[in-house]
């Protein structure tokens, strides 16, 4: 064991938590190879194998559950210490990395601003993407996704904006059909479908007085966005299944009209959430409090 450093322990520690060099080497902010080279002198000083290796897994083997059991706790005291002193910085420095979805970029942008305004040496990198990511393995600080989706071992916190998915169509679109009474009424109509980034289609999920149910409709146009959807119900293509936000100003200047408004309530909306088994850097800490203010004034 002579010779094993405290970097030596952390690698491990990292690998076992992410389940993946690449996941750990990001997190690690070194290169894969390097640190599975740095796994391996570790092993070779040992002289057991602590990881069992395939193509596509890392898990610990019995040696290395031993080994990880006895110096977690002295890992964990010694990262506390270093936050504890961090956190005695008077201005935070450095960068977060944030991932999340197109649209949830653009809610957030303001607060992304107002948190740049207030804290001058942070930098935010917002990456966005249509597919659910390991924000660990990824090497990420945190995410920002619709409340419902949020991994079930994080930390989240509500942004305090509700979203509502809604059913429209055009006057003009209306005046050819019978405006419909109820969700079955819809199967007569041409409803534009559209698909999500990850191929699927969305779900036209409806819901009045806790009665959820899922209308298959029909519709010859299936578009590639639901912004394409958006575009297509004001050109009198159909009915539309789409965000609140994106058709508001349209049914307030009536070229959209808003349908079955009881079957399409208010549903949680998008969520701060980042890893419990971690203690979040100084900067990251920042804009957790500054998230907290920012909900409370925008409530």
């Amino acid at each position: 064991m002579s010779g094993m450093t405290l970097s030596d322990l952390r690698a491990i520690a990292v690998v076992a938590d992410t389940g993946s060099f690449r996941g750990a080497a990001k997190e690690l902010e070194t290169a894969v190879s390097s640190l599975s080279h740095q796994v391996a002198n570790v092993e070779k000083r040992v002289g057991i194998r602590l990881f069992n290796r395939t193509t596509r897994s890392v898990s610990l083997t019995e040696a290395g559950e031993a080994l990880l059991q006895r110096v977690r706790p002295a890992l964990n005291e010694i990262d506390e210490a270093l936050q504890a002193v961090d956190h005695l910085r008077a201005t935070p420095t450095g960068i977060i990395r944030l991932n999340t979805s197109e649209g949830g970029a653009e809610r957030i942008l303001p607060l992304v601003l107002d948190f740049l305004g207030t804290y001058p040496d942070m930098k935010v990198d917002l990456v966005t993407e249509g597919r659910l990511v390991d924000i660990v393995a990824e090497g990420f600080d945190a995410g920002l996704r619709l409340q419902d989706v949020v991994p079930k071992d994080m930390v989240c916190i509500p942004l305090g904006q509700t979203e509502s998915f809604v059913l429209v169509a055009s006057p003009a679109y209306l005046a050819r059909r019978p405006t419909p009474s109820s969700p079955g009424d819809l199967l007569v109509h041409e409803c534009i479908r559209a698909r999500l980034p990850s191929g699927s289609l969305v779900d036209w999920e409806l819901e009045r007085n806790g009665e959820a149910i899922s209308v298959n409709v029909k519709g010859r146009l299936i578009a590639g966005s639901t912004e394409l959807s958006v575009i297509a119900a004001r050109q009198h293509a159909g009915v539309a299944y789409v965000s609140l936000r994106s058709v508001q100003n349209d049914i307030d200047d009536g070229r959209l009209v808003q349908l079955l408004p009881e079957w399409t309530p208010p549903y949680p909306g998008i969520a701060l959430f980042y890893p419990s088994r971690r203690l979040p850097s100084a900067g990251l800490r920042a804009f957790i409090d500054h998230v907290q203010v920012w909900r409370k004034a925008n409530r």
